[in-house]
């Protein structure tokens, strides 16, 4: 078993990589990383190009472990955005179905302790490393415990069907009202309100007009799911963008509203204006991720019929 350390990947390595995530999701019933770690990846520069230290936009490394004959079997993608001012690197990995429990999943985090200069015996959290276990694989709580990690994050993935129970009317503040987003004309909108909205979210709330250009040129992206709610002098004060995943299952991708403008049920007539939307258009069932100690929001998903289905966890040291 051999690891090897990338800040940069060839087109090759890259193949090889997206191979072994898609064999562990079918083997897990859940993808092993989140959504920007297969943006990364897809817009990946090389080896030659990336290595260099001179490269200051550099935010992924990538962990290798080979077989003795080669083949991948464990990858760690580390995230490093946040390295230089928090300093938190944030880490998501996959280990093959079939060389599980040989040690892979140990090696893995080993070297991710070694990088964020952290002992494997047991210590306070510190804050520095955060590892995402997706689905809470048994397996990820298993080295956790091995490694003495803390378990400071759950996010929990809430679900349910579309045709029940109704859905409720949409009922908008006065002088509101609800359009779909332009691209080109509407992402700096957007992403004003989404800072504003999520200021406090370790990940969201650092979206920027690229991230938004770079989804737009998904597979998935549908500006007629992607709702604006305006005032009358065409102010934006909020927003519900939908998705649309591989299977048909719905999302309630993210829905924000500008801090002067929350307090009036104006969150929740965007969520229902976009389960509508979903539903309207042949989606059986939706999905959402939420902080799990956030409580007013899970109480408002709860009221819309949502149950939680599974959680995502950080653990870390």
């Amino acid at each position: 078993m051999q690891l090897t350390w990338r800040n940069g990947l060839d087109d090759g390595e890259t193949a090889e990589v997206m191979g072994l995530l898609e064999e562990t999701e079918k083997a897990d019933g859940v993808a092993p990383v989140g959504e920007h770690v297969i943006l990364r990846l897809k817009a990946h520069r090389d080896v030659v190009h990336q290595i260099e230290p001179v490269q200051a936009d550099v935010r992924s490394e990538h962990f290798i472990i080979r077989d003795s004959g080669g083949a991948l079997i464990g990858y760690a993608h580390l995230d490093t955005e946040h390295e230089p001012g928090a300093g938190q690197l944030v880490a998501e990995l996959a280990v093959h179905p079939e060389h599980r429990r040989q040690g892979a999943g140990g090696r893995l985090v080993e070297a991710l302790l070694e990088r964020a200069e952290l002992g494997t015996d047991p210590d306070a959290d510190t804050g520095r490393l955060r590892i995402w276990s997706h689905g809470e694989h048994p397996g990820a709580v298993r080295l956790a415990e091995r490694y003495g990690l803390h378990r400071p994050r759950e996010l929990w993935r809430m679900g349910r069907e579309l045709a029940e129970p109704e859905l409720p009317e949409v009922t908008l503040p006065e002088g509101v009202t609800i359009r779909a987003f332009e691209p080109g004309r509407d992402e700096a909108e957007v992403v004003r309100v989404n800072h504003r909205a999520f200021v406090w979210h370790p990940e969201q709330g650092d979206m920027t007009e690229d991230d938004v250009r770079t989804k737009e040129r998904e597979d998935w992206f549908d500006p007629q799911g992607f709702f604006l709610a305006v005032d009358a002098a065409g102010a934006l004060q909020g927003f519900h963008w939908t998705k649309v995943h591989p299977d048909g299952t719905g999302e309630v991708y993210v829905v924000g509203v500008d801090p002067h403008a929350q307090g009036g049920g104006l969150g929740k007539s965007l969520t229902v204006a976009g389960l509508r939307y979903l539903r309207d258009t042949g989606r059986s069932r939706v999905m959402l991720y939420v902080e799990a100690d956030n409580v007013p929001a899970v109480k408002v998903y709860q009221r819309l019929g949502f149950a939680k289905w599974d959680s995502d966890v950080q653990f870390g040291r």
